[in-house]
């Protein structure tokens, strides 16, 4: 049928259209014949079921909620090619939750000074060096030259601290470029990539997914730019939903959030890490990454919501530090450690200097 006209169509096109088959109160529920659908495609997805009807006049507001996924789609995708197993095959740490840091400030720092935060970091206890959104290939911090010094810097500090170490390097860009930067990246040595995934889009992340299965690389997923479509909830497309496009497209590791303990604003966070490691028709799951105002003192809670399987981010809780940026990593696992251990984390500081200047900065405050 037309959009806004009607038009005389046969019975074979009629059973191509969409059924509404529940309302209840403002949630309703629709299904769509897979015949709709390109295999592999999610663009083509997303055209059909997030498309034009998001602006049409005759539509108010409308929130893409959750979706379920039949099984003949699912199977179209790769998925992700590691998920949350990088913890034992990257890194041995299957009873704990990973660690990562990004360099402050955000943007301005030298190849030398990005890779020397991460060398800090890294021998702190850190188990990742996180490139920032933001960051690609800028005049004041090119790309290739910043990815050699960085896995230069990780190499000693594996070699000092016995610890398997690695980097999330931000390839995000046009496509062609995203592609050669992977292949940079395998060269070098590195384990992972990282895509700003909504910036550069579901084709382009599809795209680095199977270049990633030749060279063997993990995919790090930030998604700069969701609150642009998830922050409202009368409207748009909601976080749990793009965690589901990003697993299915096969990234390994995405950002959900700290459960309202951090900075941002988070959806349902337990309910998107819950899918993201549910059974899905054989698909590996992914690895939560929780981000976003977080320091030592807040940890326990975080752990006791969000479990030990997720990867924790922390940036200003580390490099604020007030002895610097390697005692703050060394802090941020003192707190990992304390908890795991089931311990008391004031008590545990009392034998952990590091974790007791950061308890006597920041306490167990949420920041706003």
């Amino acid at each position: 049928n037309g959009t806004w006209s009607g038009l005389e169509v046969d019975e074979r096109i009629r059973e191509m259209s969409a059924t509404t088959f529940s309302i209840e109160d403002n949630i309703i529920r629709i299904a769509y014949p897979e015949t709709l659908f390109e295999p592999n495609s999610m663009p083509q997805i997303l055209s059909c079921i997030a498309g034009n009807i998001m602006g049409m006049k005759a539509v108010d507001r409308i929130r893409l909620r959750d979706c379920v996924w039949p099984e003949s789609i699912v199977k179209d995708f790769p998925g992700p090619q590691y998920g949350s197993s990088v913890r034992k095959k990257i890194f041995d740490a299957e009873d704990r939750p990973i660690t990562a840091t990004v360099p402050k400030p955000k943007v301005g720092l030298t190849t030398e000074q990005h890779a020397k935060i991460g060398y800090e970091a890294w021998t702190g206890g850190i188990d990742l060096l996180k490139d920032d959104e933001n960051l690609t290939d800028q005049s004041f911090n090119r790309f290739k030259d910043r990815v050699k010094e960085s896995l230069k810097m990780r190499d000693k500090a594996e070699n000092e601290t016995g610890e398997k170490k690695s980097y999330l390097i931000n390839i995000t860009g046009d496509t062609e470029t995203m592609l050669d930067r992977a292949e940079f990246v395998a060269e070098q040595n590195g384990e992972y990539v990282m895509v700003d995934i909504i910036t550069a889009g579901w084709a382009s992340l599809q795209s680095v997914r199977k270049k990633c299965e030749e060279l063997g690389l993990a995919i790090h997923a930030h998604r700069a730019m969701h609150a642009a479509f998830d922050r409202l909830d009368q409207h748009g497309v909601s976080m749990r939903c793009i965690a589901q496009f990003a697993r299915l497209c096969g990234v390994d590791q995405i950002h959900t959030g700290t459960a309202n303990l951090g900075k941002l604003e988070n959806e349902d966070t337990i309910g998107i890490n819950d899918w993201l490691r549910s059974d899905l028709y054989g698909l590996n799951d992914v690895l939560p990454v929780a981000s976003g105002g977080l320091h030592p003192g807040i940890l326990p809670k975080l752990l006791d919501i969000l479990g030990q399987n997720i990867c924790i981010q922390v940036g200003g809780g580390i490099h604020g530090h007030p002895d610097g940026t390697h005692a703050g990593s060394k802090a941020v696992r003192q707190a990992i450690d304390s908890t795991i251990q089931g311990r008391d984390i004031q008590n545990y500081a009392e034998g952990h200097p590091e974790l007791k200047r950061a308890l006597d900065k920041w306490g167990d405050m949420s920041p706003r």
